[in-house]
């Protein structure tokens, strides 16, 4: 479908795996650290659309991913410097939209996406920090009395999705799978029971660490000894942490060394994530994925 504003001709069509190296170059264009394997890993969860140009280039990107029946994530949203401000972006989100018409959308919107996220009745529901760095001094963060992290063996699949999908109020059944074929984890362990979790994987020119998923504690100290297992674990690397705001965990994080480096706003669409008040994600999987 063209569209023809500004006297450019844009087409839209399905975003492919054949657009992978494209879209790399793309995000690199605008400064982003993804690899060509991060494309590809969100683009074999999910699907979405590309904008071309009349030379058939590719000008813009969004994408999709769907949890269950009743939510979906938006997302790798980017449009090439030379083609914003020329109703792409717009263009882009409407196809999307188009798409998923009965479900909870969730997008994290930049300054630039947020009033265009409004215009179409996205709701702001907190506020995500950024925080990256490799020059950082982790602590040793006690535990409560019978809890203690252990590596995260096979069998703990299905209960990790579960754990997952109460923390977000979305079903993280088919994610987690994936995720954990590309990732390493550490487990909070109660008197033998599975409470929470932090994952560690490559993305980027660095590492990223999330989910991290624990109960709720006065001082957060679950969520601060499982990022700490990795941060300790991986001293000197560059390491990122995306946690919502509402959680307080961004001065601790900024004090051992991640300082903060951009902030996002979540926003919502059709009613917001249910989740269950005993469990917390205190960092993303990603800001595409949540």
């Amino acid at each position: 479908m063209p569209d023809s504003s500004n006297n450019d001709v844009v087409q839209y069509r399905a975003f492919t795996l054949d657009d992978i190296p494209a879209a790399h170059a793309l995000s690199m264009s605008v400064k982003w650290r993804h690899r060509a394997d991060d494309w590809r890993f969100a683009a074999r969860l999910g699907s979405g659309f590309a904008a071309v140009d009349e030379q058939a280039a590719l000008v813009g990107t969004a994408l999709a991913w769907r949890f269950g029946a009743s939510a979906a994530t938006l997302g790798m949203f980017i449009v090439s410097p030379e083609h914003q401000r020329r109703g792409i972006g717009r263009g882009l989100l409407d196809r999307l939209m188009a798409e998923l018409p009965s479900r909870m959308l969730l997008i994290h919107a930049s300054n630039e996406g947020k009033p265009l996220c409004e215009e179409r009745g996205f709701t702001r529901i907190d506020t995500i920090r950024q925080h990256q760095g490799a020059a950082f001094q982790p602590p040793l963060v006690s535990l409560p009395p019978g809890e203690r992290l252990r590596p995260i063996g096979a069998k703990d699949t299905p209960r990790l999705a579960e754990l997952a999908s109460r923390a977000t109020g979305m079903d993280r059944t088919e994610l987690l799978p994936q995720l954990l074929d590309v990732a390493s984890g550490i487990a909070l362990d109660r008197d033998g029971e599975l409470t929470g979790f932090a994952l560690f994987r490559r993305f980027g020119d660095g590492h990223v660490i999330g989910p991290v998923i624990a109960p709720e504690s006065p001082d957060q100290s679950r969520a601060k000894a499982l990022i700490s297992y990795w941060l300790a674990l991986n001293a000197g690397m560059f390491v990122r942490v995306d946690t919502p705001l509402r959680y307080g965990l961004s001065s601790w994080l900024e004090g051992l060394g991640l300082p903060l480096v951009d902030t996002i706003e979540q926003m919502a669409l059709n009613g917001t994530p249910s989740t269950d008040d005993t469990l917390t994600q205190f960092a993303l999987t990603s800001q595409a994925l949540w």
